[in-house]
């Protein structure tokens, strides 16, 4: 089968296609899928740049999100057939199967670990399934599991035309919040008010502060979610309502302002949905699963969609990183796998 793998860390020439053979067992609680597709998403790039998360991980083929067939079921699985059409975010770290295989999921196959793996909604395609659970999962535990969202809050997302970002501008919408976010360009602006925002500040030529408590009656908003991290995260802590929660998926800046955030009583989350993976947990993979499937049911609800920006072909691994280091994506890449069984 091919696979994209890496030896060493490095810039995107360090992600090489290779022929391996194909994994033709699994484990008691694992499942054999054919990969039709995998979504790319930042963290694959941060992994490739700076090393797997894992020990004795080399060869490593990266890739957190999945979507395809199930082939063989480990002898435990009872939620999951072969047959099943799936999607999961489960691999792309450094991890292994029980057979000593790098699992990731740039390759025709992956072995995973079933407790993450869900029903593929039926109302998508598989590359777009295979764009959906890492933001999904992301977007979801930042607002529910963490901020504690409630109907008729008011809840700022930053970047809203991101992968997280206009999942999460959806899924606040259908919990009966109010959505505030930031975009850059008239053409990003356009995509997120089809999404729902209610209110939209492009950050290149207005003041985040000053919108938010304009928009809130100098209150504040209830949840403030940054997906951008760094000094973008600054300007939040004067737009926090009091008792407000503020949740970040990236690293607090050493000069954060913690005397404010303290002041007003603000709970502070940083939210990291790769942990249950980084854990080895299974209990918490049934939680992403869980996740998932109540998902699923949105998508075929017509409540909920993903935006697929680009599809490349696996081969394409390096060109698809280059896209995502530049920065300007609105919705997810997917390399395509079996291309010639998809029409493509």
């Amino acid at each position: 089968m091919k696979v994209i793998q890496m030896e060493q860390a490095g810039d995107v020439n360090t992600l090489q296609l290779v022929d391996v053979e194909k994994p033709e067992v699994c484990a008691a609680h694992e499942v054999l899928i054919k990969v039709m597709a995998a979504g790319v998403n930042p963290v694959d790039s941060k992994v490739r740049s700076n090393g797997m998360m894992f020990a004795d991980a080399y060869p490593a083929t990266l890739g957190c999100d999945g979507a395809g067939f199930i082939e063989k079921i480990g002898a435990d699985v009872e939620h999951l057939q072969v047959g099943d059409a799936v999607y999961y975010c489960y691999g792309g770290l450094g991890q292994q199967s029980d057979a000593g295989a790098s699992v990731g999921n740039y390759a025709e196959y992956a072995v995973v670990q079933a407790a993450y793996v869900a029903l593929k909604p039926e109302s998508l395609d598989f590359d777009t399934a295979a764009a959906s659970p890492l933001v999904l999962i992301t977007a979801w535990e930042a607002l529910f599991d963490r901020a504690r969202l409630q109907s008729g809050h008011k809840v700022f997302i930053h970047a809203g035309a991101g992968g997280v970002g206009h999942v999460a501008i959806q899924l606040a919408k259908l919990a009966g919040a109010e959505v505030a976010t930031t975009v850059s360009s008239d053409e990003k602006e356009d995509f997120v008010r089809q999404l729902g925002a209610d209110l939209i500040i492009n950050y290149t030529s207005q003041d985040v502060t000053q919108e938010l408590l304009a928009w809130t009656d100098g209150q504040g908003v209830d949840i403030a979610l940054d997906t951008v991290g760094g000094d973008a995260l600054k300007p939040l802590i004067p737009a926090m309502r009091l008792y407000g929660d503020l949740v970040s998926l990236l690293q607090f800046p050493e000069d954060l302002d913690w005397k404010t955030l303290r002041l007003k009583n603000v709970r502070v989350c940083q939210c990291l949905m790769l942990t249950p993976m980084l854990q080895s947990s299974n209990e918490l993979g049934e939680h992403h699963a869980a996740i998932l499937e109540q998902c699923a049911q949105f998508f075929d609800e017509r409540k909920l969609v993903v935006y697929v920006d680009e599809t490349l072909a696996l081969t394409d691994a390096k060109l698809a990183h280059e896209k995502i280091e530049q920065g300007h994506q609105s919705g997810k890449i997917v390399l395509q796998m079996h291309m010639d069984e998809m029409g493509v």
